[in-house]
């Protein structure tokens, strides 16, 4: 029985390191992004556009393929997209292919704004998440 709740303590506390490392991360991300009026979900976001699909040269995801990949639930995912829109960085267009689809793509700004932060969202990775 100690065996079991000494694995079991092991595990629980595993699961509490990976969750102080993401919320230790997520805070520094968002502290070294807010000068450029982002968070790091909203990086996430641009991130994700900057790199195309498969077989797709222009880099837009539908809403759906987005919140799957960014860990963000549908109306928070719209919420962020709503602001991104707004703020110039992103557009969102009918998907041809699904007339009640949208598909969200980069703009110039957002494009320009994503190779300007990429350096200082790596550098936080890099300084966070090394040993």
């Amino acid at each position: 029985m100690e065996a079991v709740n000494k694995a079991e303590r092991a595990l629980v506390d595993q699961w509490r390191d990976i969750l102080a490392l993401h919320a230790r991360t997520q805070c520094e991300l968002d502290r070294a992004l807010q000068p450029h009026g982002l968070c790091a979900s909203d990086f996430e976001v641009l991130d994700l556009l900057s790199k195309p699909t498969a077989g797709d040269a222009l880099c837009a995801y539908r809403v759906q393929e987005i919140s799957e990949r960014v860990h963000l639930s549908q109306s928070a995912l719209s919420r962020l997209v709503a602001r991104l829109e707004k703020d110039g960085l992103v557009e969102r267009a009918m998907c041809p292919e699904d007339r009640r689809g949208v598909r969200v793509a980069l703009t110039a700004k957002g494009s320009e704004l994503h190779r300007e932060v990429l350096p200082i969202q790596r550098a936080v990775l890099a300084r966070t998440l090394a040993g």
